[in-house]
């Protein structure tokens, strides 16, 4: 029995054109029907993405920062995992080597950049709040997440090497469909991921993982869907995860999301 949905945010629950309204609605008849709900994104706990958690389960335990954080409802954060300073400080080094626009997270909801950039602006307009300017060389609080924010093509793919060899650092590559061509490369501490983090939330409510469905679009998604009892792929998903997932979904503006919980809801006989 499926007791707990996991859903990704950047083309899942959130498209070209936002949120649909099928989607809340969809939300809406999955928690009637006994089945916990948990975002799982790689954006921070703040702005609109804890907006979107409140409206998708009020109650319940929320993952933000691709598995660094997990939130309450009410916004209070119940576990986070924080990067080593020396991590830190080899990541920010390579930001400045590549002039890579970059983004620091703290525990306590922190979000910090050193300079403006246009597509850094792009994205805090996408969250719905933002960054302070501040000197990073020291560490603005309990890092738990930084993220280069990068057009996909040209010097990142020679920076991914590089952030890959960080001992202690683990990387998770997102896109949006906010923001078109742009990568959102977060870096966490090793072992955090939407896994670790999905895992942790499901052992709260009694579950193990094969009592979990994940929905999700991104390469960045498929550990989770690979590893829950029912892996969803949208239809706006690469072919590569397409093709690895249990049942695949119409795209977001398709009311994909909707069909993925309205599909849960009756083979559990929910519906």
């Amino acid at each position: 029995m499926i007791g707990l949905v996991l859903i990704d945010v950047d083309g899942t629950l959130y498209g070209p054109d936002g949120v649909p309204e099928c989607a809340w609605e969809a939300t809406q008849k999955a928690r009637a029907a006994g089945i916990h709900l948990a975002l799982c994104t790689g954006r921070p706990g703040r702005g609109f993405a804890l907006e979107y958690a409140r409206r998708i389960d009020p109650e319940g335990l929320h993952i933000f920062e691709s598995g660094a954080v997990v939130v309450a409802g009410n916004g209070q954060v119940i576990k986070s995992s924080p990067l080593s300073p020396e991590a830190y400080r080899e990541l920010l080094a390579l930001s400045r080597e590549y002039a890579i626009p970059f983004e620091v997270y703290t525990a306590d909801g922190g979000f910090f950049i050193e300079q403006n950039h246009p597509d850094l602006e792009a994205h805090q307009r996408m969250l719905g709040f933002m960054a302070k300017v501040a000197p990073l060389d020291q560490p603005p609080g309990e890092v738990i997440r930084v993220q280069y924010v990068t057009p996909l093509e040209g010097q990142w793919q020679e920076v991914r090497g590089r952030v890959q060899r960080i001992e202690g650092a683990e990387l998770h590559e997102a896109t949006s469909p906010g923001v078109p061509g742009i990568g959102f490369n977060s870096v966490t501490a090793a072992g955090v991921s939407k896994l670790s983090a999905a895992r942790w939330v499901a052992e709260r409510y009694g579950l193990g993982l094969e009592h979990c469905a994940m929905v999700g679009d991104g390469e960045n998604d498929l550990e989770l869907i690979l590893a829950a009892g029912v892996g969803i792929a949208m239809g706006n998903a690469p072919q590569s995860v397409k093709e690895r997932s249990k049942r695949v979904v119409g795209r977001v503006e398709e009311c994909g999301l909707a069909q993925a919980l309205e599909w849960v809801a009756a083979a559990e006989g929910r519906s």
